[in-house]
């Protein structure tokens, strides 16, 4: 794709994909901020269930959001090729008590949800069930097995983890505002020819018949590339 595209040619705004490292942090860090917000979202619903009376709860919802905050709110702190936040981002939070420490439990509570347990006795108890102890004869009846269900946490919990997904988002949104002045830098430091000569930015997945994507995104719907 070059400057004579469909989308230029038209007289319509460009938008094209900027493969730079500084373009890869600022991807990264908003990413991290999308993360959060959807963590911010599980636990505002979350405390509106456990606000119904037990008997009125599905049980599967409650579980379900509180393992999907618990996964986006650890995937932030990943390593890799990602941007990722650290321990350092939670300490200098402006909060108070034991941040750290909660930090380092969702970060193991995570773990319980997401990995297969080496003890199969952490996810279900097997036990025989016995004749009563006055029955003529005692004996193995039958076997019992016991499903060992996550512990879901309380109320106060939930909202300690929306309150540290909130304030990590705003860190991580000065970062991401001070990083698009760093893109700008480094895109006008390209040459205006070699960024029309740019792949146009996609904002939607390719057509069926463009599974390789090579298709022009202004003739998809979207004129203007963003």
């Amino acid at each position: 794709m070059t400057g004579t595209n469909a989308a230029s040619a038209a007289g319509q705004p460009l938008t094209v994909d900027l493969d730079l490292p500084s373009a890869q942090v600022l991807a990264d860090q908003a990413g991290i901020i999308q993360d959060l917000q959807f963590v911010m979202e599980c636990c505002k619903r979350l405390l509106t269930e456990l606000a119904r009376p037990e008997e009125e709860r599905d049980a599967v919802i409650p579980l379900a959001l509180w393992s999907s905050a618990l996964v986006s709110y650890a995937r932030c702190f990943s390593s890799g090729k990602r941007f990722g936040l650290t321990a350092d981002d939670v300490l200098t939070l402006p909060l108070q008590g034991e941040v750290l420490k909660y930090h380092k439990w969702v970060i193991e509570e995570r773990n319980k949800h997401t990995r297969h347990s080496a003890n199969p006795f952490e996810v279900a108890k097997v036990g025989a069930a016995l004749a009563p102890p006055e029955a003529r004869t005692r004996r193995v009846e039958g076997i019992a097995i016991l499903s060992m269900s996550h512990v879901l946490v309380d109320a106060t919990g939930v909202r300690q983890l929306g309150g540290l997904a909130s304030e990590l988002a705003k860190q991580t949104a000065e970062k991401a505002k001070a990083q698009q002045d760093v893109v700008l830098a480094d895109a006008q430091g390209l040459t205006v020819d070699r960024l029309y000569e740019l792949p146009q930015l996609r904002t939607s997945p390719p057509a069926e018949d463009d599974p390789a994507g090579e298709g022009d995104p202004a003739e998809e719907g979207d004129p203007a590339g963003a």
